[in-house]
């Protein structure tokens, strides 16, 4: 579906009318200027950076384009009954209040991990001498199938991946501000990019919020 590139800015809270607190994330979505119409998708770019610091073919190809160079490029579904054009841009208000939409973005890194935390195992024994609290136990079987299947929970290398939330709410729009609130967390750190694009899916609704 049809999206918008973002930033995430930071995660701060709204009363809901009975007085609950709802957690929304601040997200810098858009402008996105369309550098590529594809047969299937379209091609943005997002947040303005330096000549500078791009290599000449990339400079090139954005002074053909008679664009300002944009920092990140990414590929989204386009709609089918909409024209697009190289130049034009893809605002915020793509989406309006109480919309449902999906939003990628890189997990934060968690470095090496345990497989307690990186798999939530359960532990082994914690008394009668027992030395394998946190350990990973046996892996396999000696005869058959003589091997470790692949796959297998072991701890490794956590985060750092590409995730999805699905079916997070809109909660407010500023076209002025290039500003979107949605409901709940959504991936990566502060300052990390995003693709929000419109939700496959659908969720009952929330509750009411104050305006």
């Amino acid at each position: 579906m049809i999206g918008i590139i973002g930033k995430k800015i930071g995660m701060t809270q709204i009363f809901a009318q009975d007085n609950s607190q709802i957690g929304i994330t601040a997200i810098q979505a858009g402008p996105c200027p369309i550098l590529m119409v594809k047969d299937k998708n379209i091609q943005l770019g997002f947040d303005l950076v330096d000549e500078k610091k791009l290599k000449k073919p990339q400079a090139g190809l954005f002074k053909k384009l008679k664009i300002a160079p944009q920092n990140i490029i990414r590929d989204v579904s386009k709609e089918t009954d909409i024209e697009y054009k190289v130049g034009d841009e893809l605002k915020v208000d793509l989406f309006a209040e109480g919309d449902f939409v999906d939003i990628s973005g890189i997990s934060i890194g968690k470095g090496f991990a345990g497989g307690m935390k990186r798999w939530h195992w359960k532990g082994g024994p914690r008394t009668h001498g027992s030395t394998s609290h946190r350990r990973v136990g046996s892996i396999g079987s000696s005869t058959t199938p003589g091997r470790v299947y692949k796959g297998h929970h072991m701890p490794g290398h956590m985060g750092n991946k590409n995730v999805t939330i699905q079916n997070l709410k809109v909660i407010k729009v500023d076209l002025e501000k290039n500003l979107l609130l949605v409901e709940g967390g959504v991936p990566g750190h502060k300052n990390g990019y995003l693709v929000i694009t419109k939700a496959l899916k659908k969720r009952p609704k929330n509750k009411a919020v104050k305006k």
